[in-house]
């Protein structure tokens, strides 16, 4: 039994298998994403879906989907899969699937009469090319296959509407045809290892349904460009390969490439190697760095989410290597925001919390590596300096030692939801999370800088730091979230969490066991953490409804996985080896959802009650990276 595999009782149930996605990626911020039956649910889905910086910094959909339909004796059976406004399905190919599994790549076996026929798809690593693989397995007479490309050729945030203008011209490639529906779009090629014969018919389907996107109270519906059809005879035994890239290239190496690309992937037999898969595909490699992407379908490179996930996505799978390459990149950049330079490759450097969270992420791979070298120590030291000088816009170092955050009008932490362009949970004053980092940061700063002055300074400043956090969010039970003048905001939430799991607490062994206890009893679930307790008369649990309705419900009371890592370290830290078998049975639930929302992936975030369904973003960096650093932890303490 493969590890992900499911059968037709699942695939041809579409109320099961449109909850399931796929989403394969090629390291270079490109992707490819579907349901299980390959019927687009998002207006993010797509069979290639690629950046194009010369239109704007968001992604593009060029290939929507490919309709296959097998002919035999002038029967035609459309493998296809597509919801039109009304909810009604057209064409119904996903009663023909017989099984999918996805554990070394997405393989769909069909059967159609007596034709079986197996359709295999990849991604070409840092190429925007896909390429799908058909081997006719079984067939008792000639059989045609016929391909149908849905074209969009839009930014995956809007949707397409018929026009005149789109180019449906049909150029000509090498077993092939290519296209290019607006200027300055790159051209998509469309090519086969057979011959095809191209049949030019350019049609606009209307109307299709994204339900998705109904659901989260979006516009939902859109026109997709046919411009005609391919056709090929295909014999039993024989496989056919179709590429769709943004350049020409010869078919005869699909073959070849199919192999090479083949050999460079690794099973996923476990949640492990789904992960480590899934962190992997975050990479984002340019010209200019090696990035780390928030998420898929819609996340660009986000400072605090990449610093927050490095760790796992890196070390935790033994990619050191990548961890370095995406350190030097951000400290170029955090060189420049230091220098008062704006980033356009990493985002949101100005948040509050970003510079602190890279501190952390280089403690990390002090504690892997057992060294840190002296480009990262420097960067330590300059970061810490910074913010003592008072040059960090968003952050003020008062005369207590705290850092002070002014979140009235804009949100300062990761807590980030706005109504009408305000903080719903407007964080203002001495914010918990923020001010465990920094004491974190203070004191790791103090043990390597060599000026001994300096040294001296900071550790003096750090045990103020200490005895004002402790006066000012202890309050004999666990910790406030966010003190403003006389404001104590009594609200249980995850982020005091981190005041215990970092490699520097401020506080005592006795604070630290209450904090766990309180976030134990309040807020955990089998998917992670709450982002508030039940017990305030605030709590949202469910993540649903329209933009507005999920906003306010965000960040009061959906469970965030990524607080995992740092529950599960605080919980070792406190109980040591005999905590080891509680933080295993912890991950049961995240194992769960290998086989649900993005199959081997984890989402953004979950219900806060019970069947605590998984929402937003359908793989992201941060859930991913702490699970691989919780299974790092946990192999450490055995």
């Amino acid at each position: 039994m493969n590890y992900l595999n499911f059968d037709k009782s699942v695939l041809t149930n579409l109320d099961k298998s449109l909850t399931k996605e796929m989403l394969r990626t090629n390291r270079s911020g490109a992707y490819n994403s579907t349901t299980l039956v390959d019927c687009n649910t998002r207006k993010y889905h797509g069979q290639l879906v690629i950046p194009v910086p010369q239109i704007d910094g968001n992604k593009h959909v060029l290939l929507s989907s490919l309709d296959e339909t097998i002919i035999q004796h002038s029967a035609e059976f459309n493998l296809g899969v597509h919801q039109y406004e009304g909810g009604h399905f057209s064409p119904n190919g996903h009663k023909y699937i017989r099984e999918f599994t996805c554990e070394l790549i997405s393989k769909t076996i069909y059967r159609v009469g007596g034709v079986i026929i197996s359709k295999e798809r990849l991604m070409v690593s840092n190429q925007s090319r896909t390429i799908t693989k058909y081997t006719l397995l079984q067939a008792h007479s000639a059989t045609t296959i016929r391909f149908k490309p849905f074209l969009a050729f839009r930014s995956v945030h809007e949707l397409c509407v018929a026009n005149d203008v789109a180019s449906t011209q049909a150029i000509p490639a090498t077993k092939g045809a290519a296209f290019c529906l607006y200027e300055p779009y790159p051209t998509l090629y469309l090519q086969f290892s057979k011959q095809p014969h191209y049949h030019h018919q350019p049609h606009w389907y209307n109307h299709l349904l994204y339900a998705k996107e109904q659901e989260r109270g979006y516009p939902c519906t859109e026109d997709l460009m046919v411009p005609g059809y391919f056709e090929m005879p295909i014999k039993k035994g024989e496989s056919i390969y179709f590429t769709a890239g943004i350049d020409e290239i010869s078919p005869a190496a699909l073959k070849k490439m199919w192999e090479n690309e083949l050999a460079l992937r690794q099973a996923r037999v476990d949640m492990y190697h789904c992960l480590r898969n899934a962190a992997i595909q975050f990479t984002k490699k340019v010209e200019n760095g090696v990035y780390l992407l928030a998420g898929y379908p819609w996340f660009k490179v986000r400072a605090r989410d990449q610093f927050i996930a490095m760790p796992g996505c890196t070390l935790s799978i033994g990619e050191n290597t990548t961890f370095v390459e995406m350190a030097t990149t951000a400290m170029r950049e955090i060189d420049a925001f230091m220098q008062g330079e704006c980033s356009t490759s990493i985002n949101e450097l100005d948040a509050p919390d970003a510079l602190l969270w890279f501190v952390w992420s280089l403690q990390q791979y002090a504690s892997v590596c057992d060294i840190l070298p002296a480009d990262m120590q420097d960067m330590v030291v300059n970061i810490v300096q910074y913010i003592v000088s008072q040059h960090h816009p968003n952050l003020f170092l008062r005369k207590n030692g705290l850092l002070y955050v002014d979140g009235t009008q804009v949100p300062m932490t990761w807590m980030n939801a706005t109504e009408n362009n305000q903080p719903i949970t407007p964080r203002t004053g001495f914010v918990v999370e923020i001010n465990a980092l920094w004491y974190n940061a203070l004191c790791f700063a103090a043990s390597l800088v060599k000026k001994p002055t300096l040294k001296i300074q900071w550790q003096q400043m750090a045990e103020q730091v200490a005895q004002s956090f402790v006066d000012t969010f202890w309050n004999g039970l666990y910790l406030f979230d966010y003190v403003n003048g006389q404001y104590r905001d009594v609200e249980v939430r995850p982020n005091m969490i981190l005041a215990v799991s970092l490699p520097f607490s401020p506080l005592s062994r006795q604070q630290q066991k209450s904090v766990l206890d309180v976030c134990t009893r309040e807020l955990l679930t089998p998917k992670g953490l709450r982002s508030l307790s039940p017990k305030s008369g605030y709590y949202r649990p469910n993540y649903v409804g329209g933009m507005l309705e999920r906003n306010r419900n965000y960040h009061n009371g959906p469970v965030w996985p990524w607080f995992t890592g740092a529950y599960a370290e605080a919980y070792l830290k406190i109980h040591r080896n005999s905590g080891v078998s509680f933080v295993e049975r912890l991950l049961i639930g995240m194992e769960a959802e290998m086989k649900k929302l993005c199959v081997g992936t984890l989402s953004e975030l979950h219900d806060g009650n019970p069947p605590y369904k998984g929402h937003g973003a359908m793989s992201y960096a941060p859930s991913v990276g702490e699970i691989l650093r919780t299974l790092q932890l946990i192999k450490a303490m055995q």
